[in-house]
């Protein structure tokens, strides 16, 4: 919100400079983002009066001046202004100022061949507005050679964020108020004026809605004039704050909403039709709004219409129908409360922002309906003249104020700081809370952040100063530190490690994607899609670390990065069927581009295959402290991967642990990725825990006594026989002494049956506490061969 320091001071009586303003701010919580001073951009240039106007002798459309600028003889300038005139009073810029607008520095130059000694400014020129058809006509008195900074009153402005639970602040006066109470100046409550209207008001004002609007008050103003602008000083402070003036009536709503934080609107009375009636809209009806698009609405938005239909959606946006032009002669005032809540998800579906909703949503002060009212028609009278009707009124507003029992110990226990009992009640009626005798605090209506006790506590300290707080080191027990990491916080550092130890890197990539990259991976599961998203390409919550992963590699290549080895540990998000969120500890990976480079060794660079991706999987798996000796290499990776390059790890039929493979060229496409691309995704929650208690120390190793042998075992296997099967089942032979067992060879062709192809497996046999005898090396073997036969292997001869 942005509001400058003269405005400020129409609240507050004070005389902090700007710095202490914004050191007073940041400390009790209103962060101040930024601070601009107009005098910055207006320094050189100046009043200064045209004491002739000449006919340039080389061109029809400029005219040489001789300007008087205060100081010693007149300049001469060049200007092309049609209203440059001598005896007029304008702003002169000299030689070495910068144009706001365009940021072009002034220098002496001849223009067709007249030497120019500076120029004379529009409104456009200095950012003070959209005029740009003529130079600035200052008034007579204005005096001559004065900077114009000085003699527009440019007023510094300060940018503050407004936090959620502050919507009192989203107003001028709500901000001097947190500033007078923490001792920067006297408070300057507003002046409500009483109005004295004439004559009950003519329309009838109802609410047919009052969940979504409580409260619903009105009054019509007739002969008001809206062919004038608005007051200098009222467009001034709106431009500070942002705001374009665009006619008095706006100017007068737009005022009271930046200066009290009560949005309000105007609605021309003669484009108005039989009751005005705040209700739920219909399904189908649709209107179009001051930003000129057109809305279709459902029944459960608010709407502000009548007999003709809907003019307004309610605490959002006014209708462009029965806006106030420069027509416009009698309008009708409305002044409402709506529903914070309806509002939220009333703009949400429309898509529709505005600085009435940001205020609605966060929740105005529902007390200040009639002094809004006042305030807003006797600005609008001062603006514009007419006649006011009586005040109509329609449902009440929430306004029961919530008492909290407060014990002004409470600020030590949870604030940290000491604050005398006197000093805290001064703190909580400076804003503005009425505290009782027996600390029963009653809250004003507008602060809709205030639950219980503990908040109040927060009202004495942040007025009180943070920086009060003393630092105080938390207990520590004695001796070494227990260890606080949770098991799968520790999994996950351990994968971490081993997956920057194997040359892959980190990265952290959004949890949400556009919905068709989600839909592609969902594997049908029901995708978790967001109903207030920060874009639209980022709508659905991630069920698989693969396309984040995918598009970081995307990113890469197409910048130029040979080859990409990117892993990432996150959650994978699904709906439940009872509709809330499951959330899965993932591990993905994804290897493109160039596996090893093109070199006078191998000659061509190459890729990654589905046996790299294999080879991670396993890898990782194994840091995890899966048994993946036990693993079962099955099909069924999903849509997205190559059905004939990608398979899972399981342990058993059903428990997958791990999917890996060569990406689908139609999932390639679908990311606009080149291929090969393979990729792995780890299942965190699928691996079995660790079976009794972890000690802090891992076991001694103790090295075999005896040496271990070798023995190879050639077997005809079928075709289609995966040689995983095969080494299971041989190291499953004997599990007391068959240690390792791994497949060295496989050959099909001459020599092999038809159908057949020959593995080769050597197995390590490590004996116990005396040697083997030949006999008991026979025995193991004879059980290798029936445990191979059971797949389908028979030995060769």
């Amino acid at each position: 919100m942005k509001f400058s320091l003269e405005w400020l001071k129409h609240f507050l009586d004070t005389d902090a400079s700007v710095a202490e303003i914004a050191a007073a701010l940041n400390r009790i919580g209103h962060e101040v983002e930024g601070i601009e001073d107009p005098a910055d951009k207006l320094a050189g240039f100046r009043v200064a009066k045209v004491l002739t106007a000449e006919k340039h002798p080389d061109a029809d459309k400029l005219q040489v001046l001789s300007v008087d600028t205060g100081e010693g003889d007149p300049l001469q300038v060049v200007c092309g202004a049609p209203n440059a005139r001598s005896g007029m009073k304008g702003v002169l810029g000299l030689p070495g100022a910068v144009v706001p607008a365009n940021g072009m520095e002034l220098r002496k130059s001849a223009i067709r061949g007249v030497e120019s000694n500076g120029m004379m400014c529009s409104v456009r020129e200095l950012e003070l507005g959209d005029e740009h058809d003529g130079i600035i006509e200052l008034p007579e008195d204005a005096p001559v050679g004065t900077s114009f900074a000085d003699y527009s009153d440019a007023s510094p402005v300060f940018d503050v964020a407004i936090t959620p639970n502050r919507p009192d602040c989203m107003g001028v006066m709500g901000i001097a108020r947190d500033l007078a109470a923490a001792g920067l100046g006297t408070f300057k409550p507003v002046e409500v004026p009483t109005i004295a209207g004439e004559g009950a008001c003519p329309v009838e004002i109802r609410t047919d809605d009052p969940e979504g609007c409580p409260a619903f008050y009105g009054r019509v103003i007739r002969g008001v004039d809206n062919t004038k602008p608005s007051p200098e000083w009222m467009q001034r402070r709106l431009k500070a704050a942002g705001q374009r003036p665009i006619s008095a009536l706006v100017d007068c709503t737009n005022y009271l909403m930046l200066a009290c934080g009560r949005p309000a609107h105007v609605y021309d009375l003669a484009k108005l039709s039989g009751p005005v009636v705040a209700r739920r809209a219909q399904d189908g009806e649709t209107m179009e709004a001051l930003n000129e698009k057109t809305y279709a609405l459902d029944a459960s938005m608010t709407v502000i219409a009548d007999d003709a239909g809907v003019h307004d959606i309610g605490g959002i946006m006014g209708g462009e129908h029965s806006g106030a032009t420069e027509g416009t002669t009698d309008v009708l005032l409305e002044i409402a409360y709506f529903d914070p809540e309806r509002i939220g998800v009333t703009g949400r579906k429309l898509g529709l922002a505005s600085d009435a909703r940001t205020r609605f949503e966060r929740g105005v002060d529902p007390a200040f309906l009639d002094d809004g009212l006042a305030l807003l028609t006797d600005l609008i009278v001062q603006t514009c003249g007419g006649t006011p009707t009586g005040l109509a009124r329609a449902g009440e507003p929430p306004v029961e104020p919530m008492v909290v029992p407060f014990d002004p110990a409470l600020t030590s226990r949870l604030g940290g700081v000491d604050v005398s009992e006197d000093e805290q009640r001064r703190i909580l009626e400076a804003l503005d809370f009425t505290v009782g005798p027996d600390w029963q605090v009653t809250c004003p209506p507008r602060r809709h952040d205030i639950e219980g006790s503990a908040d109040l506590v927060e009202e004495v300290v942040r007025i009180h100063g943070l920086e009060n707080v003393e630092s105080v080191a938390l207990p520590r027990a004695d001796g070494v530190a227990q260890p606080t990491a949770s098991p799968q916080q520790k999994l996950e550092r351990k994968l971490r490690r081993a997956a920057a130890a194997r040359g892959l890197n980190e990265a952290v990539t959004w949890s949400f994607l556009p919905t068709a990259d989600a839909e592609h991976f969902a594997d049908g599961a029901q995708l978790w899609v967001l109903d207030n998203p920060i874009s639209e390409d980022m709508k659905a919550m991630r069920p698989s670390l693969i396309p984040g992963l995918l598009a970081a590699a995307k990113r890469n290549a197409d910048r130029g990065a040979p080859g990409t080895r990117l892993f990432e540990i996150g959650r994978r998000y699904f709906r439940r069927p009872d509709g809330s969120s499951d959330e899965k500890p993932t591990l993905g990976v994804v290897l493109a581009g160039e596996k090893t480079p093109r070199g006078w060794s191998q000659g061509k660079a190459t890729g990654f295959d589905a046996y790299d991706a294999k080879a991670e999987a396993l890898a990782l798996l194994e840091a995890a402290g899966a048994p993946v000796d036990n693993l079962m290499v099955m099909g069924e990776a999903g849509d997205q991967f190559h059905p004939g390059q990608s398979a899972t790890l399981r342990l058993g039929p059903k428990n997958v642990l791990a999917r890996f493979g060569a990406l689908h060229p139609k999932t390639l496409k679908a990311f606009d990725v080149d291929g090969p691309v393979v990729a792995v995704e780890i299942f965190l929650d699928a691996i079995p825990a660790k079976k009794g208690g972890s000690g802090f120390a891992r076991p001694t190793y103790t090295p075999p006594a005896l040496q271990a042998i070798t023995r190879d075992f050639a077997f005809l296997v079928p075709a289609e026989l995966a040689a995983a099967d095969l080494v299971r089942a041989v190291r499953g032979a004997d599990k007391q002494v068959i240690v390792s067992a791994r497949v060295f060879d496989v050959f099909a062709g001459q020599g092999v049956p038809e159908g057949k192809k020959s593995v080769a497996v050597e197995t390590v046999l490590q004996p116990g506490e005396k040697s083997f005898t030949d006999e008991e090396i026979k025995a193991v073997s004879d059980r290798v061969v029936a445990a191979a036969g059971k797949q389908g292997a028979e030995l060769r001869g």
